[in-house]
């Protein structure tokens, strides 16, 4: 029997004219009945599951399935957080209990009392740090009953792949894999690569095209973000203008990113080379950049001499997967000349 949970997420989605395919329709259903159990589950009864870990390919509709069920949920306290956000959510309010003892489980005390249900989108660690910080946040985070989710493009066994490292993140993949639901998105298409629904604008052309259309916006040549100056080509409320060089060629972090994002509705980057020729660190601050972007609902002005199939052609990064999916949602324009 379909449960009112499963029926309101569906609802939710079809709102938005869109329509599940078999595969999703299923992983739906499964996901209702785990999290309607798990909502009702008390202290004297075996609980399901302290969370449901939902991993596959790009533009599956892993975050579309999550996201309904996440609203349709009848639970007072709920966050969704990207991990790019959370990390620096953490991050900050460890300092707030430095000198005490462990403050990392003071932080998990704080997010327990705020939310509890609480959705990580995008789980995904290639930094061992941050892949310590997230593995040693989770234990606390289920024994405080805390309900969570998570979606990703890789199994738990596959984050953080670094040979280097993932012998100290195997603990807490372990742990992931025992605590939780862990159910695989089915093998199909790209559906972020079919949809009409755009977030922003490629131009294939030259610099001159993405200085016309932004004459009005006015010359700045630098902002401070966290500590870093960022160097600009121009600034207003609305609007950031500033080239590849100084989004991915210095070593910007996420939280710089973030804080870009939150700060702008537009954000728009000239000069793009072939991706395949910028170094691994450069590569991993686009991802990074894509990712915070997408997530934050602001609007994304690319431009590059080369079309987007040749800018992402040949790149090895193991997440670009997600990026070029993401990128395919741009309303792509070419521009050979801007002479009459």
């Amino acid at each position: 029997m379909t449960s009112e949970l499963h029926a309101q997420a569906v609802r939710l989605i079809e709102a938005r004219d869109l329509h599940l395919d078999d595969s999703q329709q299923r992983m739906l259903a499964r996901l209702a009945d785990w999290l309607q159990a798990r909502i009702r589950s008390s202290a004297w009864r075996r609980r399901p599951a302290a969370g449901a870990y939902l991993w596959g390919g790009v533009g599956r509709g892993k975050s579309l399935l999550l996201a309904a069920l996440f609203e349709a949920a009848a639970v007072a306290s709920k966050r969704r957080v990207h991990v790019h956000a959370l990390l620096q959510d953490v991050q900050q309010r460890m300092l707030a209990f430095a000198g005490h003892a462990d403050p990392l489980q003071r932080v998990a005390d704080e997010l327990a009392s705020e939310a509890r249900l609480l959705y990580l989108d995008e789980f995904h660690v290639h930094d061992i740090g941050d892949a310590i910080l997230l593995g040693r946040l989770l234990q606390p985070l289920i024994e405080r009953d805390c309900i969570l989710l998570f979606s990703s493009n890789y199994a738990p066994a596959q984050l953080c792949p670094n040979p280097l490292y993932h012998s100290r993140f195997k603990p807490f993949a372990d742990l992931l894999q025992r605590r939780c639901l862990v159910l695989q998105m089915d093998a199909g298409p790209d559906y972020r690569a079919r949809s009409t629904r755009h977030w922003g604008l490629y131009m294939e052309g030259p610099a001159a095209l993405l200085e016309a259309r932004l004459a009005h916006v006015p010359a700045t040549s630098q902002l401070l973000l966290q500590r870093r100056a960022l160097t600009l080509r121009g600034m207003d409320d609305r609007t950031v203008w500033l080239d590849f060089s100084a989004l991915c060629r210095q070593p910007l972090a996420s939280g710089d990113y973030l804080q870009l994002c939150q700060r702008f509705a537009h954000i728009a980057i000239g000069d793009l080379p072939a991706l395949r020729y910028c170094s691994l660190d450069e590569q991993q601050r686009l991802v990074n950049f894509i990712d915070i972007a997408y997530d934050s609902g602001c609007e994304l002005w690319l431009q590059s001499e080369s079309s987007l199939d040749v800018l992402c052609a040949g790149v090895s990064h193991g997440d670009f997967s997600r990026t070029r999916s993401r990128l395919a949602q741009l309303r792509q324009e070419q521009v050979e000349s801007l002479a009459c």
